[in-house]
């Protein structure tokens, strides 16, 4: 972490799919835990869009990050592997503060307890790329660069309240059907439909900074 205080908060949409089956296994449900992926292997795309929000003096409202990873459960401490990208729109200063936040360098709470945050993890890199992130009614889609893409519009029904530890277990979101989930960026590829997706709003801050309150 930098020795200067480093002060943040960023807050906005939270969009996510991975090959689990719906519901993931790792959501809590009617506030029973979650445990292990479907399949012993998970792997998917994380992303986030900024309606608003600052990092020191920066302003980083409008952009968008997208994290793809992969991770075994059958590996001792199920270490993440994982690609992050930041939003091409931003400048330097922009793009650094979000990769910054976001594998936990500058601290804060919800961060640090993010999988690839607490867990052993290999970043593999940081790629400034094109982020389109997009709501229209029920529809959910991301895209980032020319060959990783999620789209999702088909909801998972129940009446339980369902949440995922990337935007932390206090806010709740919906669970999804995924349209398509593809990835092309070394070192991952794949291509699948049907598995899960899940939206909610996030905010992350520095402990200096309080939550101003999310949706539950």
């Amino acid at each position: 972490m930098p020795d200067a205080p480093f002060h943040y908060r960023i807050a906005g949409a939270y969009f996510e799919s991975c090959n689990c089956d719906a519901i993931c296994p790792c959501r809590t449900v009617g506030g029973v835990v979650g445990g292990s992926s479907t399949h012993g292997v998970c792997f998917g795309i994380l992303s986030w869009h900024v309606c608003n929000g600052h990092a020191n003096d920066i302003p980083v409202d409008g952009l968008n990050a997208a994290l793809v990873y992969s991770y075994s459960d059958d590996e001792e401490g199920s270490p993440w592997g994982f690609n992050l990208h930041v939003d091409e729109r931003g400048d330097d200063a922009q793009r650094a503060a979000l990769a910054d936040i976001l594998v936990g360098n500058v601290g804060g709470k919800l961060v640090l307890a993010l999988p690839w945050v607490r867990k052993p993890s290999e970043l593999f890199r940081v790629e400034a790329s094109r982020i389109e992130f997009r709501r229209v009614g029920r529809h959910h889609e991301v895209r980032v660069g020319e060959f990783n893409i999620v789209k999702a519009s088909r909801e998972f029904e129940t009446q339980q309240r369902v949440s995922c530890i990337v935007p932390g277990h206090h806010i709740a979101g919906t669970e999804l059907y995924a349209e398509r989930l593809a990835v092309a960026d070394d070192p991952f590829v794949w291509d699948l439909t049907g598995n899960c997706a899940f939206v909610s709003d996030f905010e992350y801050c520095s402990d200096d900074e309080s939550v101003s309150g999310a949706r539950t």
